[in-house]
């Protein structure tokens, strides 16, 4: 009896909450992918990179913002920029469901908690079905980057050699379909993005579909390829697709008339050229931050516009960034039946709960006070023009990585403030706020009278 009282208990592992992995997750690839590009061979000079630009280019990636201190092909060699992207197609993805690729590639049984973890990484609560539906994402993402790399290796054969035209084209399509924005086009000018291609109809159009389709979400995928036979299209689903369409149609024609006479941008174009240049400017926006107007070239009404479709971003578990397509859909929905007297929000005879109102109201309140916090620091900080700044930053918060030039020129405090920023766009307001959370904590049970204010 002795010896049974006086066995040591064995030890239970800590506890943590799978948001706090995702956090700590994308916290430990980005500090991996610092290490390895202040590596001198990660250089084209083969001298090893400061802590900051390499940090700076690590988040840039992994949270698939782009932003950019220093020009991708000039300053990175071939390491460097292998690097930077296998972190995009992390960040993109998702640790959890790379690590779920890596399993499924060597037959390892996927535990319940790493199920789990999956599924807070696409923005699901569910567990059924999402072995399957992580093994169907997984081979359809890779097959749609293939696609798009041999289209664009295709086209970029006939700028560059063979071997050179290939990378690019992988790169490419990697970086548009994880709505990175980070470019190997430093070749034809630093920083110029794809300003070199603006009119192309082969890249502006191959670039434009895998952005969207990387910004649609994953669930979304599913749901609409395992549709038909009855089966309809979740609301989630009808609400993705609804919201995108009405976004990218009415962006395409509010900066074909905002810069139809601007001599920078769409003067001189003819009409296919400029419906291409402007479809491509409301794609981009969307957290792709691939640039062929450039942004310091539009008018302030373009501009303007530009950070409102960027602080939107793409749609809920996808790999694009900003409050999400839903979010905002959301709170128009509520005004809507606000306006008309309705007490519950009615949408295609589903009644959404106020929970979901809260959260987006949470969501977006958090997204205006980061930027505005940030946009009022880095001015400060850097004497930058208060629109100048708040365009830098809604574009770090958003993980979109479009900018009027200023990033390389900014100080190592202003730098690491767009970097705190775009791992909070990324990991996601909410994830980040609960996975600091002490957790346990239950609601109160008491409930209070109910109290009358005056609203408005």
């Amino acid at each position: 009896m002795t010896l049974l009282r006086n066995r040591p208990k064995k030890q239970r592992k800590p506890y943590r909450d799978p948001l706090q992995v995702i956090a700590l997750g994308f916290a430990f690839i980005i500090l991996a992918g610092t290490i390895l590009l202040m590596l001198p061979q990660s250089s084209r000079s083969g001298q090893p990179t400061d802590f900051v630009s390499a940090l700076f280019t690590a988040t840039t990636s992994t949270c698939v913002t782009g932003l950019v201190v220093v020009d991708t092909y000039t300053h990175w060699s071939f390491f460097g920029q292998c690097v930077i992207l296998t972190m995009i197609q992390i960040g993109g993805m998702g640790f959890m469901l790379m690590l779920a690729a890596l399993s499924i590639f060597v037959g390892r049984k996927i535990t319940i908690r790493e199920r789990v973890l999956i599924g807070k990484s696409i923005s699901l609560d569910s567990m059924s079905g999402i072995v399957s539906l992580a093994r169907k994402t997984i081979k359809n993402v890779l097959l749609v980057e293939l696609c798009g790399a041999v289209i664009l290796a295709v086209r970029f054969a006939k700028d560059f050699e063979l071997k050179d035209a290939i990378w690019k084209g992988v790169f490419h399509s990697v970086s548009a379909f994880c709505n990175a924005g980070i470019d190997l086009m430093g070749v034809k000018g630093e920083f110029s993005s794809l300003a070199y291609y603006a009119g192309d109809f082969t890249v502006t159009l191959t670039i434009a579909l895998l952005v969207i389709l990387g910004g649609l979400g994953f669930y979304v995928w599913d749901d609409v390829l395992s549709s038909g036979k009855g089966k309809r299209l979740s609301l989630h689903t009808r609400l993705v697709l609804t919201s995108s369409a009405v976004l990218l149609v009415s962006g395409t024609i509010f900066f074909l008339i905002a810069e139809w006479n601007n001599p920078l941008t769409l003067e001189n174009k003819n009409i296919f050229d400029k419906l291409l240049l402007s479809f491509f400017q409301s794609v981009s926006t969307r957290t792709a931050g691939m640039d062929q107007m450039g942004q310091a070239n539009l008018t302030p009404a373009s501009t303007a516009f530009t950070m409102l479709l960027m602080f939107i971003g793409g749609s809920p578990g996808s790999t694009a960034g900003g409050i999400k397509t839903v979010t905002i859909t959301l709170l128009v929905l509520t005004a809507i039946s606000t306006l008309r007297g309705r007490q519950n929000i009615i949408v295609w005879g589903r009644n959404l709960s106020y929970r979901y109102v809260l959260d987006a109201i949470t969501i977006i309140m958090v997204g205006v006070f980061c930027v505005f916090g940030g946009t009022l620091v880095l001015s400060m900080l850097d004497g930058v023009a208060f629109e100048t700044a708040m365009f830098e930053c809604v574009s770090a918060f958003a993980t979109v990585g479009l900018s009027e030039g200023i990033t390389p020129l900014l100080s190592i405090p202003s730098k690491l403030l767009l970097i705190a920023m775009m791992y909070v766009g990324r990991v996601g307001i909410i994830t980040l706020g609960l996975a600091i959370i002490v957790r346990g904590r239950k609601e109160s049970n008491i409930k209070y009278p109910d109290g009358k204010i005056i609203v408005g």
